[in-house]
């Protein structure tokens, strides 16, 4: 089964822009990067049933793992040194 495009059509070029920013900015040139990032997107008054856009420029296991982290955190049971 084939997973559905991250980012829908209208979004893919400004996210693609803004990612490459923020890659820049991060970790310039730099190789390997040092840091990582995700960006969302979303309409407002359509987040719940909607349509979440991402970009990453980490690889899929690391983006769902910051994800995780971020809403452990956001729920109040993120513990340091654990795992969310």
């Amino acid at each position: 089964m084939s997973r559905p495009d991250p980012i829908q059509a209208r979004y893919r070029a400004d996210m693609n822009a803004i990612a490459g920013a923020l890659d820049q900015q991060f970790n310039g040139d730099a190789r390997p990067r040092k840091i990582a990032f995700v960006l969302l997107v979303a309409e407002f008054g359509q987040i719940d049933g909607g349509r979440v856009n991402y970009i990453s420029n980490a690889d899929r296991a690391d983006t769902i793992s910051m994800m995780k982290e971020w809403i452990a955190r956001a729920e109040g049971r993120y513990q340091e040194g654990g795992r969310a």
